[in-house]
């Protein structure tokens, strides 16, 4: 047990010690664009309740 614990805090530190990652010189333009990316999935989950909404939840 204390093997498991002492390696979950060993990743755990390694893991806070991440930077993300930069966009090569090439793709500066589309940097905007791969901000928002992310969020897309989001939109299509609001969508779908406000298509139901709009269907009176059938």
């Amino acid at each position: 047990m204390t093997v498991l614990l002492n390696r979950y805090l060993e990743n755990s530190l390694q893991l806070s010690n991440v930077s993300l990652a930069k966009l090569p010189e090439a793709y500066a333009i589309s940097d905007p664009i791969v901000d928002v990316m992310p969020v897309i999935p989001v939109f299509f989950l609001l969508l779908a309740f406000v298509w139901q909404a709009a269907v009176s939840f059938r």
